[in-house]
């Protein structure tokens, strides 16, 4: 068959970066020719902006493929992309993973420009499992989709549905494979990833699924953990992350903010005692502990004094990885109806919590000086930490394989090492 393979934009999270991947498998088996796939994103208007954008950009680029949208952003409002010229069709995030839809595609046999369903009707997850990605470092796994909170600012549940689970034998066997084709990191990924279980029987908590995994595959070197909501951490993934080597000694906190009041008008789960408590627990059992966070600035009616309290919390937790994301209303959304701030005072937050964020991270990057770690490289000459810390090399180095090294120093936001040379005899 005559013509181009598909081509894959993702953007968002490393659940798109896993079901990106999921449907670069549909769309070779279906043999999809001369299409371009962008799996959008809608955690913030900005998001559902650059998704906008990207879409125009690829279609100058390649003004005669078929351009097919799907993704969250995509779910959320599909009429507003199926309007966009450049756009031939819109899929759901329950239909982007349904073989028969790219078979149809690949066919010319979807008629309507449209194929998004309730997403709320969705009870099941179910994903393909994948053989591989496209570079030879870490995997992602989806463990779990949906999410059955409502937190006030976010529009998420609307574009994935209610929380569900995959069950624990999908996962190892998932798992498995990709270790079998010489992945050393596997990222477990999921939208509220401490809810996983609870639909299943005998409702499992994901410290069982971790655990499962580490047992089932001894010959994993690294599982890592994408984010998670502290508060519903259970017992038995604590002491997996305090105690297991193999489970990487990264951790991204879904915070939020640092002030009671506004966690409280963000209808999260935890006060800001907890996000402490938690991370001191942690770090009193494995001090090489490293937490990333969630932060956003300027959520509505938030007053100087309510941001100095998400500033001071970085100190407090010992927080490294920062995202900050400034506020940006979403219609439909509780909080799009509460008080607003100015939007300059948004951004000055904003920028002050990054200059924050910063100065922690090369705190922490500097602290590394003079010791070893076990670099995965991402490319010849970068990798990471167990940490998740950046490391540059001068020499070009095996991608996938998992490297001890000794820091020498930093450069900006990455670290300097050397290959430590294996022992002889």
């Amino acid at each position: 068959m005559s013509g181009s393979l598909p081509l894959f934009e993702t953007l968002g999270c490393r659940l798109n970066t896993y079901e990106t991947e999921a449907m670069r498998n549909l769309g070779e088996a279906a043999e999809l020719k001369d299409a371009i796939v962008v799996n959008t994103c809608a955690v913030t208007q900005e998001a559902v902006r650059q998704a906008r954008q990207k879409i125009r950009q690829l279609r100058r680029a390649y003004p005669e493929r078929t351009l097919i949208v799907t993704g969250c952003a995509a779910q959320v409002d599909p009429q507003d992309f199926a309007s966009m010229p450049e756009v031939d069709h819109v899929l759901g995030n329950d239909e982007k993973l349904r073989a028969e839809n790219w078979r149809r595609l690949a066919a010319g046999g979807i008629n309507d420009a449209v194929q998004v369903a309730d997403i709320m009707q969705v009870t099941s997850a179910a994903p393909p499992l994948i053989d591989g990605f496209g570079t030879r470092a870490r995997a992602y796994v989806e463990v779990q989709n949906g999410c059955d909170h409502r937190c006030t600012f976010c529009i998420i549940p609307y574009g994935r549905g209610n929380s569900r689970s995959v069950s624990a034998p999908v996962v190892i066997e998932q798992v498995k494979r990709l270790r079998d084709k010489g992945f050393n990191e596997i990222v477990l990924t999921g939208v509220d990833m401490t809810s996983w279980g609870g639909d299943l029987p005998e409702r499992p908590r994901l410290g069982d699924l971790v655990n499962g995994i580490l047992d089932s595959v001894p010959d994993l070197p690294r599982l890592r953990i994408s984010s998670i909501d502290s508060i519903e951490v259970d017992p038995l993934l604590i002491e997996m992350i305090c105690y297991h080597p193999r489970l990487m000694p990264h951790l991204h906190l879904s915070l939020q903010a640092g002030d009671n009041m506004i966690l409280k008008r963000m209808k999260r789960r935890h006060l800001r005692e907890d996000a402490i408590r938690f991370c001191q627990t942690v770090r009193a059992a494995r001090p090489e502990i490293v937490f990333g966070a969630d932060i956003i600035a300027g959520f509505p009616t938030e007053s100087d004094a309510m941001f100095d309290n998400s500033c001071a919390l970085v100190e407090a937790c010992d927080l490294t990885w920062l995202h900050v994301f400034p506020y940006s209303i979403r219609n439909g959304t509780p909080a799009a109806r509460m008080p607003q701030v100015a939007r300059a005072t948004i951004k000055e937050r904003a920028a002050r919590l990054r200059e924050i964020g910063n100065t922690q991270v090369a705190s922490y990057l500097d602290a590394q000086r003079g010791k070893r770690a076990n670099v995965l490289l991402e490319n010849p000459h970068m990798g990471r930490t167990e940490g998740f810390a950046p490391v540059r090399f001068d020499a070009d180095l095996p991608v996938g394989q998992v490297v001890e090294v000794e820091i020498n120093g930093r450069a900006g936001a990455e670290l300097l090492a050397t290959p430590v040379s294996p022992k002889k005899g």
